[in-house]
């Protein structure tokens, strides 16, 4: 079949143009009209999680720096002279009360107390000869036999005898004392430092500043633990010292906590047992000392620590987690999400952190309130938010449904 084209006009061409022209006009008003739409709905709401504050008892603390002190410390030194003959003990062993140390030359004074002896023996010897010289002299003054002047020169040498006898057994307990004391014996249990005098050497001894120091023990179990703390403290102290929770009351022996210095945690306890009476005038400050077991051997005399003390009684608190909490310069603020999921910028009040992670509410902030745990960083003060719950907001719990473990010191 032959196919028959039919020829166009003029006036159908310009029909057909116009029409595409329409369509296409058409199409572009209705593509801007959808996004007028679009840009007028705007974003959908922010997501963040929202967390009621965990209620909590927490006690506040207070951190001091402070050193180890021995309770007991001794200074070994000889009570007599005389050449060291031997040591008994290795440098830097613990040591029982009683354990001998050194050990001086004895043979003066075991010679001195041969003599003191010897001279006892023959006072006693005077002593026997006198009185019954004196008991003969008691019947023969009666019978007229001798004067009266006679018996008593008898008398006096019975009475010198017996003295003399006191001083020779005062004599003999003198030099066995110095005898004993050439055994230098532990007066305390503890460690021992380094010998001082290698034997062979003269000590000198006696009760003089001038005397030979031999070493030196130091008790190890208990031990102090001494700080200082401000005026301002001492004073909030012993405004609640009345409660008889604090450690300006003195006798409480309120629990403390300690940590050294590779330590990220309070582990070893221990209790208050002195307050000075003063204040130093100079830095303003006063001395407490605590005391810590330590049968381990952890703890040296000198050893740098830091000590945790209850600076308020338990109270209820609201805490929420540390990085929940912004800063604007030198304020700290939180955001909570309102009744119209809207975000508001609360400025609160910063206390201890516990737990490491969970920062402590004083002011600014109520029990009600929604706080933004997550997503902080995305929002800002009146942008609406779609919240998100997580956890309770009850005691002994923290957001994410944690348990609580016990407070951390204040920073």
């Amino acid at each position: 079949m032959n196919r028959i084209e039919m020829p166009m006009s003029r006036s159908s061409i310009s029909l057909l143009g116009r029409a595409g022209i329409v369509v296409v006009l058409t199409t572009l008003l209705a593509s801007c009209g959808d996004g007028q739409k679009q840009q007028q709905a705007g974003p959908p709401p922010t997501p963040v999680t929202v967390a009621p504050p965990v209620k909590r008892t927490v006690t506040d603390y207070d951190e001091y720096v402070g050193r180890f002190n021995a309770v007991n410390s001794v200074e070994v030194r000889a009570r007599v002279s005389g050449y060291l003959d031997a040591v008994h003990f290795k440098d830097g062993q613990l040591v029982k009360d009683g354990d001998l140390l050194f050990t001086i030359d004895k043979r003066p004074f075991q010679n001195a107390v041969a003599q003191a002896r010897a001279t006892l023996a023959a006072a006693q010897s005077n002593l026997a000869f006198t009185e019954a010289d004196y008991t003969r002299g008691q019947q023969l003054v009666k019978e007229k036999t001798i004067t009266d002047q006679t018996f008593e020169q008898r008398s006096q040498a019975y009475r010198n005898a017996r003295a003399a006898v006191s001083g020779a057994e005062a004599q003999v307990r003198t030099a066995e004392l110095d005898l004993e004391f050439t055994e230098l014996r532990a007066p305390i249990a503890g460690r021992i430092g380094d010998r001082r005098v290698t034997p062979g050497n003269l000590v000198t001894g006696g009760t003089s500043g001038n005397t030979t120091l031999l070493a030196t023990i130091v008790s190890t179990d208990p031990i102090y633990f001494e700080f200082t703390f401000d005026e301002a403290s001492y004073l909030r102290y012993e405004r609640n010292a009345g409660k008889g929770d604090d450690i300006a009351s003195r006798g409480a022996s309120v629990q403390v906590g300690l940590k050294l210095i590779d330590e990220s945690d309070f582990v070893h306890n221990g209790r208050m047992d002195f307050v000075d009476n003063v204040i130093d005038r100079t830095s303003g400050t006063i001395r407490g000392r605590a005391v810590f077991a330590n049968a381990n051997g952890v703890f040296t005399p000198g050893m740098f620590g830091r000590v945790r003390v209850p600076a308020t009684s338990p109270y209820q608190a609201l805490l929420v987690p540390d990085t929940a909490i912004g800063s604007e310069q030198v304020r700290k603020y939180v955001l909570v999400v309102d009744a119209q999921n809207k975000t508001v910028q609360k400025y609160v009040t910063l206390g201890q952190l516990v737990d490491g992670k969970l920062r402590v509410i004083k002011e600014g902030l109520s029990p009600d309130d929604k706080v933004i745990v997550n997503g902080i960083a995305r929002v800002r003060p009146g942008q609406p938010v779609n919240p998100q719950p997580e956890g309770q907001g009850q005691s002994g719990a923290q957001p994410g449904g944690q348990p609580a473990a016990a407070p951390a010191p204040a920073k």
